[in-house]
């Protein structure tokens, strides 16, 4: 008898007692932890991404392009790769190289890109978490996998999310999901905490959305 033949053997035995008509009772878990804003919600996703060290940056519609060309500079930046379906305004005033994402381009060439700049499909309070799903303003997924260096523009309050169960309700799971929490990093047996090892060592992510209010870093 081989072991699935003995596993499903215990399973029978231990379902033979169950009436054949009844049925399974779903548990009725919690779709989010607590009742909040949406101006709670937005504070909660900055805490949490902060608390993962992302740096976080808070800026109205009129004043993103400023902002990342700010951000690009300051890193030092002298060349971005550029998803395809990026809104060209969104770079209008930054001054970098633009690196289009290619099927062609190899992880040698990626490697030496200074940055890269998104959207994303989703973010989660709840967990501080961004969601790229491939659309046109994130490009493949590669692109934000071997840059050193992503920024991420998160649109609120349209985009986020208090909880995964409602992250899921809108992403399509044939789509080729990437799940963020922070920059890369990982740590060995005597918990070293080693950054960029599989993915961006730096993570930036500007909420954008509402009214000129001046930037605020977290």
């Amino acid at each position: 008898m081989s072991s699935r033949e003995r596993i499903l053997g215990r399973v029978r035995r231990a379902l033979a007692d169950a009436p054949a008509d009844e049925v399974p009772v779903a548990r009725d878990y919690l779709r989010e932890h607590g009742r909040r804003t949406t101006g709670q919600t937005v504070d909660l996703l900055a805490e949490n991404l902060a608390d993962y060290r992302a740096i976080v940056h808070r800026c109205a519609d009129g004043e993103l392009s400023e902002l990342l060309m700010r951000l690009l500079a300051a890193h030092g930046s002298r060349s971005v790769v550029v998803p395809p379906g990026l809104p060209p305004d969104w770079l209008k005033a930054v001054d970098a190289t633009r690196v289009h994402d290619r099927a062609a381009s190899t992880p040698q060439e990626l490697d030496r890109v200074d940055s890269v700049v998104t959207g994303c499909a989703v973010a989660v309070a709840e967990t501080g978490t961004i969601v790229l799903d491939g659309s046109p303003d994130q490009g493949r997924r590669r692109i934000t996998l071997v840059p050193d260096h992503h920024i991420c523009v998160v649109r609120v309050p349209d985009q986020v999310v208090s909880s995964v169960p409602q992250a899921l309700e809108r992403l399509d799971p044939a789509r080729p999901l990437t799940w963020i929490s922070g920059p890369s990093a990982t740590s060995d047996i005597e918990l070293d905490r080693v950054e960029g090892v599989h993915g961006p060592r730096t993570l930036e992510v500007v909420l954008v959305g509402g009214q000129p209010s001046g930037n605020v870093t977290s």
